[in-house]
């Protein structure tokens, strides 16, 4: 295994339209990033993934891009991009882009070329297909974002494909001329100086041309298309293209969003050898707090569960591969509300759940917010709710008959408005954010919960993160250690061993409310280690764990 300097790296993903507002229009910018970078460097953060800044009508905020080479007049211009890492550089942090390039917007140059005539050189840029015989679309794909994933143009008489919203049509990624461009745009960002890409959805982009009809399942009105283009026959040819024309030799961080991926896939994609990825993004561990595959449909989490997909993981990419560990973003909601507990026990919920995930192998990332334990929302009125997959939500589960108290604690648990909250800076109007009114209400416990008030407290979950980030970058056992769960069964603890050479940590993080007792074989092994990293207050001893306590010991 090489030591690539994002193997002890922390990662911070900034949402700028919701971080820090500097014009007074409600809607977070560069320049409010660079005013903030200081408190970043604070934290002891390593990389800030951007989410996207590119010129878009922000159908899908901003992956929809509509210029790759431009920034988006919302967030600042390309001086205050270059600013923003100039600043960021000097202070040594690193800057990741996101990287969308399965869709674009159908605003882009390239997709008004390519509709407006069947024989215009952009027309293969785009996925264009003949409809059926009996006037229906090229297959019964579904979209991701409901209804077909087929749309029909009138002027050339077929249908462009769009797994995502009708304005995100998807690229072909058979086109060489294509692919070619869009190396050349990675380029050029690369020779502006940022230092790698988060790619989004980066495993649909090699479709099966078969462009077979998908399964419908039960109650489902479209077939299912994954299996025709989720890490489809020509991806792993794509990505060592990619490599080869933009990444081979540069000393830049990549990071695929992937998915349904499994452990096997993620082995081929971050093989250092292979030379595709560094690392992955996996979805798994957040969809097991629901029934099937639908996200609203809720049930509580299991721990044991959890603990057997972290071990699956972990354990699979052990000495070949890279994990990206996380429990937040920009789609998921708070964690400390999701797994842990946002009432009594925030704070300590919030540096458990932080202990268990940064004592694992691979890189982690902390979504804005996280590091002060913000929470999730809950809005009185649907009116004050603005993603598009929330709204459409609750008049599909209304039609549905749910009731409102269900729809209503569906979306207070899962919705994607959840993490889009503004920044919570200090406890003045709208948390600081900003000095007009906020494209998104802010939550209301902002007056208690926000930057100002965790700087003030040295027991805070601010200065938590910050001391894990140091050991990580202190200990390789961290990095390098392999792992093992303990207590498997345990409903209430999750404990694993990190072993290393000549040593181990054991890690222990109680989920619930109760005080659990350890079993007596751990016991043993911690009555005399020396304690690495707690957020117990030492009243229950070593043989017990407190109310979402958890504490990380050094055994020989």
């Amino acid at each position: 295994m090489t030591t690539a300097w994002w193997k002890k790296s922390t990662v911070y993903q900034i949402y700028p339209k919701s971080f820090n507002d500097t014009t007074g229009n409600g809607i977070g910018d560069i320049p409010g990033i660079i005013e903030k970078l200081s408190y970043l460097k604070k934290l002891g953060i390593d990389v800030i993934w951007l989410s996207p800044v590119y010129d878009s009508p922000q159908e899908d905020n901003g992956y929809d891009i509509r210029n790759y080479r431009k920034i988006d007049e919302l967030f600042g211009s390309m001086e205050d991009m270059e600013l923003l890492l100039e600043k960021a550089h000097e202070l040594g942090i690193k800057i990741v882009m996101d990287l969308v390039v399965n869709h674009t917007s159908d605003e882009h140059p390239w997709f008004l070329e390519s509709k407006s005539s069947m024989d215009n050189k952009y027309r293969d840029y785009y996925i264009w297909k003949d409809g059926k015989e009996n006037g229906k679309p090229p297959t019964n794909w579904g979209s991701i974002f409901s209804g077909s994933a087929w749309k029909y143009d009138e002027l050339t008489g077929q249908y462009y494909l769009h797994l995502f919203a009708e304005k995100q049509p998807d690229l072909n990624w058979e086109n060489i001329v294509l692919r070619n461009d869009i190396y050349e745009m990675m380029n050029f960002w690369l020779d502006k100086g940022i230092d790698g890409f988060r790619m989004d959805v980066i495993n649909f982009i090699s479709k099966n041309q078969n462009f077979s009809d998908g399964e419908v399942f039960d109650n489902e009105q479209y077939g299912d298309p994954g299996p025709y283009f989720l890490n489809g026959p020509r991806i792993h040819e794509f990505l060592k293209e990619m490599y080869r024309e933009v990444i081979d030799g540069r000393d830049v961080m990549t990071v695929g969003e992937m998915p349904g991926a499994s452990p096997e896939d993620a082995i081929i994609y971050t093989d250092q050898n292979n030379n595709e990825l560094d690392m992955i993004f996996t979805f798994e561990h957040m969809s097991l707090d629901q029934n099937g595959a639908d996200k609203w449909n809720l049930r509580s989490l299991n721990l044991t569960e959890l603990k057997e997909n972290f071990e699956k993981w972990q354990v699979s990419l052990q000495g070949v591969g890279w994990n990206s560990l996380y429990w937040n973003n920009h789609d998921q909601p708070r964690i400390v509300s999701r797994f842990g507990n946002d009432g009594e026990y925030r704070k300590k919920s919030a540096k458990m759940l932080a202990t268990c995930l940064h004592m694992m192998q691979g890189t982690p990332y902390i979504y804005q917010g996280e590091e002060i334990g913000m929470t999730n929302v809950q809005f009185e009125s649907i009116d004050d709710y603005v993603d598009i997959e929330t709204l459409n939500m609750y008049k599909e589960k209304k039609d549905m008959g749910w009731s409102e108290q269900r729809i209503k604690q569906a979306i207070f648990t899962k919705g994607r408005d959840n993490a889009r909250t503004p920044m919570q800076w200090n406890n003045a109007d709208h948390a600081g954010f900003t000095t007009g009114e906020p494209w998104l209400r802010a939550n209301e416990n902002y007056q208690s919960i926000n930057v100002e008030e965790a700087l003030k407290d040295q027991d805070s979950i601010f200065y938590y993160y910050q001391e894990l980030i140091r050991l990580r970058k202190e200990m390789d056992i961290i990095s390098e250690g392999k792992f093992k769960l303990l207590m498997r069964n345990d409903e209430d603890i999750f404990a694993y061993e990190r072993q290393g050479q000549g040593e181990s940590l054991i890690v222990l993080c109680n989920f619930s409310t109760d005080k659990v007792k350890i079993d007596q074989s751990i016991i043993d092994r911690i009555e005399d280690a020396s304690l690495v990293i707690s957020n117990a207050d030492d009243s229950v001893g070593r043989e017990w764990l407190g109310p979402y306590e958890a504490s990380v010991y050094t055994v020989k």
